[in-house]
């Protein structure tokens, strides 16, 4: 390899800009960074490849095999053998023209990567964003095994590494914790002081009922009930399939006296947040971890998150972060109305929070340990001997 640039090739299942795609972004970035050349294989088109390309990557489009839930009852056995084999066929043509020192497998969903990489003396990469411990043991140890193949494997909290060790534990061995990188604006917008008239909730991510949207909508209504005036704006859109639940949201809304904003998505985040007093994050589902509440708190706003899962240690420990039930829209009412009232403290102390966000989930220390771990030699290691 004298002589020539390091090529690694990453793979994703998605090309949205939801949780895992901007990490896809920042490892990307480190990679480049570190004078990697590097193509990114997709499944399809989207504001992902934009984004990609402007870090440096070469973007390929090509027939990928998803492993998506659905497609593991009987139903869905005819798509889960087509779309194996055209990724299959797809995946070994463009290992074969690109020539990669490494394959970084971004998400547990590409279960062909792993095994087509060891089949070709290529070493691999697993990076897990996903932990559902509540869900089935069988369906994650499936999920899980093709990345044994894997020289190794990063996992975005402890709650993920915990939710492996129970599932498959001979995959922890390979494992090492690597905190999500969350970019931040320079200079966030400060609050408002005094905290007058409405209550300008924010709500960013998938509207899916596993992220408990409805939970925020019956919240304001409660505030409501109490004399607060609540304004609930949604910033993000449905998974395929599930635009019945965003009509759902809709009817609830048009019952409810609070005033609410359908935004869709944006790929910019920040002018939402800027124009937010507080961020809820209400997951009934495990998260592996918590982007959004990160992103939050380096906006100097106010965080409400179920205590649960990796959202623990995404907005744990912070003042300004208040962690609830899970499934209870009062607790996130109690909530809210508890940091309206307590507006001066809490402002106060939202420039501290704000700074050890930063600390904790610089970009440049986790694009540095994806580099690391894609092109550095691999060793025997403990999973808890490099927490990011």
């Amino acid at each position: 390899m004298t002589g020539r640039r390091r090529k690694v090739l990453a793979v994703h299942p998605g090309a949205e800009l939801f949780g895992s795609d901007r990490m896809l972004r920042e490892s990307v970035a480190g990679l480049t960074a570190a004078d990697v050349d590097v193509v990114v294989a997709l499944p399809g088109q989207g504001p992902l490849v934009a984004e990609l390309t402007a870090a440096g990557a070469s973007v390929r489009i090509i027939p990928m095999f998803v492993l998506r839930k659905k497609l593991l009852k009987p139903r869905g056995w005819p798509t889960l053998l087509a779309t194996f084999a055209r990724g299959l066929i797809a995946g070994r043509r463009l290992l074969r023209r690109h020539r990669p020192d490494a394959v970084y497998v971004s998400t547990i969903i590409l279960p062909q990567w792993p095994l087509l990489a060891r089949l070709h003396r290529i070493r691999s990469i697993s990076h897990v964003h996903e932990a559902e411990r509540s869900g089935n043991r069988w369906i994650n140890r499936l999920l899980y095994l093709p990345h044994l193949a894997s020289q190794r494997v990063l996992v975005n909290s402890r709650f993920s590494l915990e939710t492996i060790r129970w599932a498959f534990s001979p995959l922890v061995r390979r494992c090492e914790i690597v905190y999500n990188g969350v970019p931040s604006p320079r200079h966030p917008k400060p609050p408002r002081e005094p905290l007058e008239d409405v209550l300008r909730v924010l709500y960013m991510g998938r509207l899916s009922p596993r992220k408990g949207v409805d939970l925020v909508l019956d919240a304001a209504e409660l505030l409501q009930q109490q004399g607060q005036k609540v304004k609930v704006t949604l910033l993000g859109t449905t998974f395929t399939g599930y635009e019945w639940y965003e009509e759902q949201l809709r009817s609830q809304a048009s019952a409810g006296r609070s005033e609410v904003e359908f935004a869709g998505f944006h790929p910019e985040v920040w002018p939402f947040l800027a124009d937010a007093d507080v961020l809820v994050v209400p997951s009934r589902g495990d998260e592996p971890f918590g982007n959004t509440a990160v992103e939050g708190i380096l906006a100097q706003r106010p965080v409400v998150a179920s205590d649960s899962s990796g959202l623990r240690e995404a907005a744990g420990g912070y003042s300004t972060t208040r962690l609830v039930r899970t499934d209870d829209a009062d607790a996130i009412a109690d909530a809210l109305a508890e940091i309206a009232e307590s507006w001066p403290v809490i402002i106060d102390d939202l420039p501290a929070s704000r700074a050890r966000a930063l600390e904790r989930h610089a970009p440049a220390v986790y694009r540095r340990a994806v580099a690391a771990a894609c092109c550095a030699p691999d060793r025997a290691r403990r999973p808890e001997e490099k927490d990011l």
